[in-house]
């Protein structure tokens, strides 16, 4: 009888620990942010943008300002584990120690898949930190598409952004795009993609380089509140995966082109721009990415 009642209370504990765990993993919430720097609270100006400017090391710290103002409102609204992606530049604009030491950091520009390194359909959620307009947008601080040898990228027909990109990546891997703060112009494209996402103005674009900036508590505070809002919410979709990728990338010059054509795969169909195919985003994000970056023009 003992044994059987050791037994019985033995089954019993093993289910509630089974229970108790099953219940921790499904409210388990792992939110990607990627953060860019054109868009964060109080860069305005190209002295601010790049290693060696006069203004770098105030924006390093800018950008770390909004970062964590993310990551707070994540964990706010329930994130178990928040990873962050440099996305600017090098890569290599956010010092960890200036990071809330509760998420974990990738940097470095040498990534296959640039502003979504490592994301995949493990995460819940992608939110998106100064973020700005796309390449030839009529108005937009530092508007451009990737790097600025770029005119468009349009994949599939649809003229994409740095935002519509990654967006497309999120969408290859089921994983929704929550929220994105930049500059107004930024802020109204990336509905065009994801129509529900809570977008946080920071700044609103005059022209392509004067801008009306909001108070920074003030910005931060807000973009403190839409992370925790938009992860408490955060509702996972099947993968949305069209059946190929045909990708069309215009450029600013004619070398571009001409030197993408070694690769027999890109065709080129116009003087400053080449088409390409493949049965996946994340290989056309790759290709995308090597075509901007990887290949010096001068």
């Amino acid at each position: 009888m003992v044994r059987s009642r050791l037994a019985v209370i033995s089954l019993c504990f093993v289910a509630f620990v089974s229970f108790v765990a099953s219940r921790a993993e499904a409210q388990a919430r792992k939110i990607y942010i990627s953060v860019d720097m054109e868009g964060i609270s109080g860069v305005v100006g190209d002295d601010q943008t790049s290693a060696g400017q006069s203004e770098y090391g105030r924006s390093r710290k800018l950008m770390a300002e909004d970062a964590n103002a993310a990551i707070r409102g994540a964990f706010e609204g329930g994130a178990t584990e928040v990873v962050v992606n440099d996305s600017h530049g090098s890569q290599r604009n956010l010092l960890p120690e200036d990071l809330d030491p509760r998420a974990r950091l990738i940097s470095h520009s040498f990534k296959r898949h640039g502003m979504v390194e490592g994301l995949d359909a493990t995460f819940d959620a992608v939110i998106f930190i100064g973020y700005h307009a796309k390449a030839d947008s009529p108005r937009g601080l530092f508007a451009h598409t990737g790097s600025g040898v770029v005119k468009d990228v349009q994949v599939n027909g649809r003229s994409a952004g740095e935002g519509g990109l990654n967006t497309l990546m999120a969408q290859w891997y089921g994983v929704p795009v929550v929220m994105i703060s930049g500059d107004d112009v930024a802020v109204e494209q990336q509905k065009e993609w994801t129509p529900a996402v809570r977008g946080v103005v920071v700044k609103r674009a005059i022209n392509m380089r004067a801008v009306e900036s909001r108070p920074l508590a003030e910005a931060r505070r807000e973009i403190q509140t839409a992370a925790k809002e938009a992860v408490a919410a955060a509702e996972k979709a099947a993968p949305d995966r069209q059946s190929a990728y045909k990708v069309r990338m215009q450029f600013r010059n004619m070398t571009i082109p001409e030197v993408a054509t070694a690769f027999g795969e890109i065709t080129l169909v116009a003087p400053d721009t080449v088409e390409f195919s493949r049965a996946t985003m994340p290989d056309a994000y790759r290709i995308v990415r090597v075509l901007y970056r990887f290949i010096n023009p001068d």
